[in-house]
């Protein structure tokens, strides 16, 4: 479960930290969908921040995507995109962590000026995010108001992603409004939309749907016969990626047809060559493919039937 939950990591990571997605989601949720935030302004930040433990050890915590905003060669301020796939009651304090660290780098010197830092909760989690506990909440319940009123209540801003309103979704502009679209409006989902990272996009769809996304992305864009640079549509790409899917399916079904015909006929005390030429003549193969299949499954089968 570790490592599938790394792997989604990842994809999810790869398309968010595209500079044109980054920026749109900083747009979309932060400025209304008003084009303030370009992808030529955004520089990559580290995700890495080091922090010394109880026992005097250096430790480090990464967060999934992190920008600067660049204005005039200054950095305007410090976008943190972290994705959740469950809820966490106490994220405000992995938030306060991160912030914390990227605010003490500003006080050390290590970064050029002061800026603010803003820390964005993409939830993509089926369950909706119930508690979104802020210090207060969370650590304040039993202290007297006149004390509370002196402790900084940081909040976590978070938003469910397969949850957005339509008049939400319709401040996204990159490949993003394809990806909530399709979470959102599922089989019924149908757009013209330009397609900027195919096999990206594609990978991150699996990823939320739950199926698999171990296939390299040169791979997947290599057997359905696109290219990157090429320009197609969300209903091309789907239609290509499901003619794909099917082929697959019938190559799969066929593939066990032929296994079944094998077995069947030593079952029956057919002979090498009897079984060979019912397999060519049933399935219209080459020379080479009945060599092919007779060789993956007849000893295969002739293993069994003197096991059983």
């Amino acid at each position: 479960m570790t490592d599938k939950r790394e792997k989604n990591d990842l994809v999810t990571k790869n398309f968010e930290a595209f500079p044109d997605v980054a920026a749109d989601i900083i747009n979309a949720l932060l400025h209304n969908g008003e084009n303030v935030v370009t992808k030529e302004n955004l520089m990559p930040a580290p995700t890495e921040s080091i922090y010394e433990d109880k026992t005097k050890m250096l430790r480090n915590q990464l967060e999934d995507v992190a920008k600067y905003e660049m204005a005039d060669g200054q950095i305007r301020a410090q976008y943190m995109i972290a994705n959740q796939t469950t809820m966490d009651t106490k994220i405000v304090l992995r938030k306060a962590g991160y912030t914390g660290a990227g605010y003490r780098e500003q006080y050390e010197g290590k970064a050029t000026g002061t800026y603010p830092i803003i820390e964005m909760i993409l939830y993509w989690g089926k369950e909706h995010w119930e508690k979104r506990a802020g210090i207060h909440e969370l650590c304040c319940e039993k202290i007297p108001e006149e004390l509370r009123k002196y402790v900084d209540d940081i909040k976590v801003h978070i938003w469910e992603m397969r949850y957005l309103p339509r008049k939400v979704r319709e401040r996204f502009h990159s490949d993003m409004r394809i990806v909530l679209d399709y979470l959102a409006e599922g089989n019924t989902f149908q757009s013209n939309q330009k397609v900027i990272h195919k096999a990206a996009l594609i990978k991150m769809i699996n990823v939320l749907s739950g199926e698999d996304d171990s296939i390299a992305e040169s791979v997947i864009l290599e057997e359905m016969n696109i290219r990157e640079e090429d320009e197609i549509t969300v209903c091309e790409l789907f239609e290509q990626y499901v003619r794909k899917g099917r082929q697959e399916g019938k190559q799969e079904e066929r593939q066990s047809s032929i296994k079944a015909l094998i077995l069947t006929c030593m079952e029956l005390g057919a002979d090498y060559g009897t079984t060979a030429e019912k397999v060519r003549v049933r399935f219209q193969l080459s020379e080479e493919g009945v060599t092919e299949n007779m060789k993956l499954y007849w000893n295969c089968g002739a293993i069994f039937w003197i096991s059983y």
